[in-house]
């Protein structure tokens, strides 16, 4: 298993594994979700999977994807400033250090503990792109619950842009995501800790991201961590990393 970035130059080196994904999508989004989005043959896209967009993709053993997400910068035409700028309170952003992330997806088919882990290894996954990239923070639209349940949980600071708006069975908001060796330290962390449970750490979990989702209003309130001392990616080049074993 691993972790990859893919894009349109990078595609033809992973084999199905790009085409995969949109396959993945059309399950997870068309499929099951029943969004009405454009799809051909079992594959989900939009018109904003252009040459701008990078791929963070979690590959299994037979190279296919069975997680995702769609990395843009906000210089390209992106989701938010196209269909809903009404989530965001004042300006919305165009520079290379804010990348939007969105089609973050998992393959429902796995056990549950399959599933944490490959969403873990994707947020540490984007964390690690956004470094080599020189991007300090991704905006995401998701409902309410994955910012507080998965990724304020990880570790990853979240930052609020608007009031929510109610989509189908969900109340959706953008937020903006820190990138920083710290966060990719911190969530590096919650993996492990999550991976290595002991009494102490079952009781004590509910209260520490409860902690983490109400420090978001307050930043000050986070605690310090230090920055992670694995090597960072180089930031001329697509990285593929290797989170699994």
């Amino acid at each position: 298993m691993s972790v990859v970035c893919i894009s349109w130059e990078t595609a033809h080196l992973h084999a199905e594994a790009w085409i995969s994904h949109h396959r993945l999508r059309h399950r997870v989004f068309v499929d099951r979700l029943g969004w009405q989005v454009p799809s051909y043959r079992g594959l989900e896209y939009d018109q904003f999977d252009t040459p701008a967009a990078t791929y963070v993709v979690w590959l299994d053993g037979e190279r296919l994807a069975r997680g995702a997400a769609r990395l843009i910068p906000t210089t390209q035409p992106y989701m938010v400033k196209a269909l809903w700028p009404e989530l965001i309170d004042g300006d919305l952003p165009q520079t290379d250090q804010i990348w939007e992330a969105t089609r973050f997806v998992c393959d429902r088919n796995l056990n549950s503990e399959t599933r944490r882990r490959i969403v873990a290894e994707l947020i540490c996954g984007c964390q690690e792109f956004g470094i080599a990239r020189g991007i300090s923070r991704y905006l995401g639209v998701m409902p309410v619950g994955i910012f507080r349940h998965v990724i304020a949980a990880a570790g990853c600071p979240v930052t609020l842009l608007g009031p929510p708006k109610r989509m189908g069975n969900h109340d959706i908001v953008a937020a903006y995501i820190d990138v920083s060796p710290k966060t990719l330290a911190v969530a590096e962390g919650c993996i492990a800790a999550r991976n290595r449970p002991d009494e102490d750490d079952v009781i004590q979990r509910p209260a520490r991201e409860a902690s983490i989702w109400a420090a978001i209003a307050s930043p000050r309130s986070r605690k310090k961590h230090q920055p992670t001392d694995r090597p960072l990616l180089d930031p001329n080049v697509v990285p593929t990393f290797r989170l699994s074993a």
